[in-house]
C-alpha cells in the first residue's frame, strides 16, 4: 500500500536526557490533541516521529508537522485509518522507510460519540470498538512486527474506562475499558522482548474532542468540571502528552503493564 506522506528536514535539537535521542516514534491521532502535542514534546526529547493522521479529520496535520519543526524537530505525516490492518502495517514501515527503525508506539486516535442506550445501535458500537480498542490492537500489532530492538508503548484510555462511569457513553467507556487489559497482557507478552506496554488514563484534559459540546462536556461542561478538580482546573495537551513521554522514555525502562492516572486529583477527591 502506498501511504501519502508529508515530511520535514529540520536539524533535530535535544533538550533532555531521557534516553528519547535518536529514537523514532509513531503517533496515532497525530494531527491534534493529545497526540500533536506529543509530537512536540518528544520533537524537544530528540525523538523522531510519524504522524498518523485520519484523512477525514478536519484537523490539519500539516500545522502538527509545522510545530514540530518550530521545536527543532522532524516529522513524517502518514494518512492511516486505524480500522484497516494494512493501513497500520502502512504505519510502521514508514516509520523504517523515513528513519531506519521504530522504537515508540502510542496510540492516541480515538473517537467520542453520544448515544444513550435505547438509541445505541450495534453498528455504532461496532464502529467504536474497531476504532478505540480494536484500532490500539492493530497499532500495536503492527508495530510489533516492526520493531527489531526494544521499544515501548503506550496507549491512551480515560478516566470514563478506567475510573469512572459516564451516562450514554457505553460503548466508549467499554472500549476505553478494554484498552487496559489489552495493554495488560501485551505487557507480559512482548516482555521477553524487551517492548514495554501501559496506558494512561486522562482525566478532564482541554483538547478538540473534550470541547465538543454534543459528544463530550463543550467549553462550558469543561468550565464547570474544572472547579471539582483539585488542582481547580482541567489538563492540558501538553500535560498528558509529557506522561506519555515519561513512559516511553528510559526513565520508565522498569514500568510495564501499568496505568498512570493523568487527572490533576479528580479521581481521588474527597466527595463534596
Amino acid at each position: 500500500m502506498t501511504a501519502t506522506t508529508h515530511h520535514t528536514t529540520t536539524t533535530t535539537t535535544v533538550t533532555r536526557d531521557d534516553g528519547l535521542a535518536g529514537k523514532v516514534a509513531l503517533i496515532t491521532g497525530g494531527a491534534s490533541g493529545i497526540g500533536k502535542a506529543l509530537a512536540v514534546a518528544f520533537a524537544r526529547a530528540g525523538t523522531l516521529s510519524v504522524l498518523g493522521h485520519y484523512p477525514a479529520d478536519p484537523h490539519d496535520v500539516r500545522k502538527a508537522v509545522q510545530e514540530v519543526e518550530a521545536a527543532g524537530g522532524r516529522a513524517v505525516a502518514v494518512d492511516v485509518d486505524v480500522r484497516d490492518p494494512r493501513q497500520t502495517d502502512a504505519l510502521a514501515q514508514a516509520a523504517v522507510d523515513h528513519f531506519g527503525r521504530l522504537d515508540i508506539a502510542v496510540a492516541a486516535a480515538g473517537i467520542l460519540r453520544r448515544a444513550p442506550l435505547a438509541e445505541l445501535s450495534d453498528q455504532a458500537w461496532e464502529d467504536m470498538l474497531s476504532v478505540d480498542l480494536a484500532g490500539v490492537l492493530r497499532t500495536f500489532r503492527s508495530a510489533a512486527r516492526a520493531m527489531t530492538g526494544p521499544g515501548a508503548m503506550v496507549a491512551v484510555s480515560s478516566i470514563a474506562g478506567g475510573v469512572y462511569g459516564w451516562e450514554e457513553h457505553a460503548h466508549y467507556a467499554a472500549a476505553k475499558s478494554g484498552v487496559l487489559g489489552l495493554c495488560r497482557s501485551l505487557a507480559v507478552e512482548l516482555a521477553p522482548r524487551r517492548i514495554r506496554v501501559n496506558s494512561v488514563i486522562p482525566g478532564l484534559i482541554e483538547s478538540p474532542q473534550s470541547l465538543d459540546p454534543v459528544n463530550s462536556l463543550g467549553p462550558d461542561g469543561l468550565s464547570d468540571a474544572g472547579r471539582l478538580i483539585p488542582t481547580g482546573r482541567v489538563g492540558t495537551a501538553d500535560e498528558a502528552a509529557r506522561a506519555i513521554r515519561f513512559l516511553a522514555g528510559d526513565d520508565a525502562a522498569y514500568i510495564t503493564g501499568q496505568q498512570l492516572v493523568v487527572d490533576g486529583g479528580l479521581t481521588v477527591r474527597w466527595p463534596s
